[in-house]
C-alpha cells in the first residue's frame, strides 16, 4: 500500500521555483532518504507534506486520501508526524511535559490519557532519566532525542526527519541512528532528510536526489550514489 502519493508538486516564491513538478510515492512501510546540495528546496518539500506551505499545482495524497489542501494540524491528527533541523522545544518545560503536550494537541486526547505512552516513548527513545530536565538543560544530542520524541508522541504513521543526525559527533550519531532503526523495524514509515550519508544509508531502502527542486532520482541507495548525475551534482565530482 502506498501511504504518500506526491503528483507533479509545484511551489514558487516569485520567480524562484523551489519545488518543481515533483512526482513520487513512498510505500507503507518504508523509509525513504532525501538528498540534495544546499538550497535544493528539500525543506519545503517537508513543509508542503505536512501542510506548512501549499503548493502551486500539484496534489498530495495521504492512505489514498487528497490532503493537498489539508491544514497542517489535521494532517498532523491523521498520521503525518515531523521533526525539525533546529530543535524546538518548550524550554522552560520538562522532557516529560514537552512530549505530553505534543501528544495531546498532536492526537487531540486528554493528558491523562497520553501520560503512560509518553512515558514508553521516553524510554524508546533513551530519555527516561531525563524526564524532569528542563528541555533547555538537554545536550545537544539529548535535544536531537526529545525533537524525535515529541514527533513520535503524536503516534506517527509517517514520520519525516529533517536533518536529525546535523551537528553530532559519529558516536551520538550511531546512538541515535540505533534508536531510529528501531522506530523504522517497529512499522512506522520514515522520510529522512540528512546530509550525513553514512547515518542515512544505515537505515533507509530508497534514496531520493533534488537538485534546484527536481527530483533527479529515486531508487537503490547504492546505484542513486554511483550516479554520473549525482556524483556531478550533489558531490561536486565533475565525472
Amino acid at each position: 500500500m502506498t501511504i504518500l502519493a506526491l503528483d507533479a508538486v509545484s511551489k514558487s516564491f516569485g520567480a524562484l521555483t523551489v519545488t518543481d513538478d515533483a512526482s513520487f510515492d513512498v510505500p507503507e512501510g518504508q523509509a525513504l532518504g532525501i538528498i540534495g546540495p544546499n538550497g535544493a528546496g528539500k525543506s519545503t518539500l517537508f513543509n508542503l507534506i505536512t501542510g506548512n506551505l501549499a503548493p502551486d499545482a500539484g496534489t498530495i495524497r495521504f492512505e489514498g486520501r487528497d490532503v493537498t489542501r489539508v491544514s497542517a494540524m489535521d494532517r498532523c491528527l491523521s498520521g503525518i508526524g515531523r521533526s525539525f533541523q533546529i530543535p524546538q522545544p518548550f524550554q522552560n518545560l520538562t522532557v516529560f511535559e514537552n512530549l505530553v503536550v505534543a501528544a495531546t494537541y498532536g492526537r487531540d486526547l486528554s493528558e491523562a490519557a497520553v501520560r503512560d505512552d509518553c512515558a514508553d516513548i521516553l524510554e524508546r527513545t533513551e530519555l527516561i532519566a531525563r524526564a524532569n530536565t528542563p528541555a533547555g538543560q538537554l545536550s545537544l544530542l539529548g535535544r536531537k532525542r526529545l525533537e524525535l520524541a515529541r514527533a513520535m508522541a503524536t503516534r506517527p504513521k509517517l514520520l519525516l526527519l529533517d536533518e536529525i543526525a546535523g551537528g553530532l559527533t559519529d558516536a551520538e550519531c550511531q546512538a541515535l541512528i540505533g534508536t531510529i532503526r528501531d522506530i523504522h523495524a517497529q512499522g512506522t514509515t520514515i522520510i529522512w532528510i540528512e546530509h550525513v550519508l553514512h547515518a542515512l544509508t544505515s537505515v533507509v531502502e530508497r534514496l531520493l536526489v533534488l537538485d534546484f527542486g527536481r527530483v533527479i532520482g529515486i531508487g537503490d541507495p547504492a546505484e542513486i550514489m554511483a550516479s554520473r548525475e549525482v556524483r556531478e551534482i550533489y558531490l561536486g565530482i565533475d565525472v
